[in-house]
């Protein structure tokens, strides 16, 4: 197929058409098993007697080890490959989901939540995949359709688990619903690991020098990447309060205190490795024609905090604010007309990747940055006197806007650098769930309308950002284990 020619999605005999579908059923499996807990939750507080305090304590810890996971697993998928990686990641967290439906007891569902916040992080991986299958000039759409359609997972089971706890019937229904998307997940795994290959027939797999950290190549952009670590120790603290006696209670201060405690030994460690991995680039440089500019990974970060990040934190605050905005409305049905947030990534998020595409990197993420800020404001002026429909077509509109800036963000991602594209996708996909924790906690201190024109003008701090991004063009350079040069396309 041409790198000018259209993408031919049913054409699975096509090799990169058939590892861009397995890849994005792969995320999507993995996004439908993180969230699966949710759309069941009523039945799991009625069979523990949970409080509300303690629902809220599972959510905030399913989310928890996500931040980590993210830069960890890109970390992995780098050294190792997304085919070991991704198939590794569903068997392994099959099992967690085995361990959540058979808990008897809340520390078991909360120990199991925790660990299963790792699944989260498997977006990281089919980035760099389809990022070594598809050509620069169709990277954008196929990463777009790879993030949109697996996001999907969470709303699918939303829409099933349910009915298939109540098709099995008794107070245990939740837990066969629970358990069979796990036996699904580790089947998959198993499929993944036999039918994927880590790249074209042909095509070599460029690795980091080395592992424990992002290789920079100057001073200042060390220095600029310590410092882009910072707001991600900062979020799990807060997660760590908000799990403390000033939020769900979970534990006590002393706790909370040793968190923030081992959090400041974690941060001095990654430091520690990321020096030990820029030693030598630091003390010989680094040749011309290897260097790149790590503000390209820092602007992603950002802009993938305030798009990302922004939907993480309304899709959990919509229902409610719909229910608490318009008199009359049931809990049914707020739900259902939230819904239409989460929908419009099947078509806003490769909507953003081609755009990316066609119109440009830097330009397209400008304008739907700024859509997504005009979008907010628009949400911050909704009241009780709005028409229901007018106010739910807004949301739809305003979600685009932030769902196409998700597939834009990731249409860059391959292009920055190839041999550490699993961990550039790890530390902007994390920002994403900084994003999703600063936007919620600014939420517990203030209204509705004042939440959503933060998020609107924190959205033109991050657009000013996205100005001193480079448009990716010409090649790159990357080295191979045997020393040889490769030149890769990324215009």
């Amino acid at each position: 197929m041409s790198t000018h020619s259209k993408l031919n999605l049913f054409d699975i005999r096509d090799p990169k058409i058939k590892t861009l579908h397995i890849t994005w059923f792969a995320f999507f499996l993995s996004f439908l098993v993180w969230f699966s807990h949710a759309p069941l939750m009523v039945f799991i507080k009625e069979a523990f007697d949970l409080s509300t305090e303690q629902v809220k304590a599972l959510l905030i810890l399913n989310v928890a080890l996500t931040i980590p996971a993210r830069i960890v697993v890109g970390m992995l998928v780098d050294k190792f490959g997304p085919r070991h990686v991704y198939s590794g990641l569903l068997i392994s967290s099959s099992f967690i989901c085995f361990g959540f439906a058979m808990a008897d007891s809340y520390a078991q569902l909360a120990l199991f939540r925790f660990l299963l916040g790792f699944v989260g992080a498997g977006f990281v991986i089919g980035i760099r995949m389809v990022g070594e299958w598809f050509p620069a000039k169709q990277v954008g759409i196929a990463e777009g359709i790879y993030g949109g359609w697996g996001n999907f997972g969470s709303a699918a089971g939303a829409m099933t688990l349910p009915t298939i706890a109540m098709l099995f019937g008794g107070d245990d229904g939740w837990r066969y619903a629970l358990a069979l998307t796990g036996l699904f997940t580790l089947l998959y795994g198993v499929f993944y690991f036999t039918q994927a290959r880590n790249t074209p027939k042909g095509s070599t797999y460029f690795k980091p020098k080395k592992s424990g950290g992002l290789e920079v190549t100057s001073k200042g952009d060390y220095f600029f990447y310590l410092a882009t670590n910072v707001p991600m120790y900062l979020a799990l603290g807060v997660l760590a309060w908000k799990l403390s006696p000033a939020g769900v209670n979970l534990f006590d201060d002393v706790a909370m205190y040793s968190l923030w405690g081992a959090l400041g030994v974690l941060f001095i460690l990654q430091t520690s490795q990321i020096h030990k991995v820029n030693k030598e680039n630091l003390a010989h440089g680094v040749p011309e024609l290897e260097k790149y500019k790590f503000k390209q990974v820092a602007i992603l970060s950002v802009a993938y905090f305030v798009t990302f990040g922004s939907e993480l934190a309304v899709v959990s605050m919509l229902p409610l604010f719909f229910l608490d905005t318009f008199v009359g409305l049931d809990p049914v049905k707020a739900g259902l007309l939230a819904a239409g947030f989460a929908f419009m990534n099947l078509i806003a998020r490769p909507t953003g990747g081609w755009f990316s595409d066609k119109v440009g990197r830097r330009k397209s993420l400008l304008i739907l940055i700024g859509g997504l800020s005009v979008g907010y404001f628009m949400l911050s002026q909704i009241n009780g006197t709005w028409w229901i429909p007018v106010a739910v077509a807004s949301t739809m509109v305003c979600s685009f806007f932030v769902q196409a800036g998700e597939g834009a963000v990731f249409a860059i991602v391959p292009l920055v650098k190839r041999r550490m594209t699993g961990q550039i996708a790890g530390m902007t996909g994390a920002y994403g769930n900084v994003g999703g924790v600063t936007y919620l906690t600014v939420l517990s201190f203030v209204d509705y309308s004042t939440f959503f024109l933060i998020i609107s003008l924190s959205a033109i701090v991050i657009f000013c950002a996205c100005w001193f991004l480079d448009e990716p063009r010409g090649q790159i350079a990357e080295v191979a284990a045997d020393g040889s040069v490769h030149m890769i396309d990324v215009s």
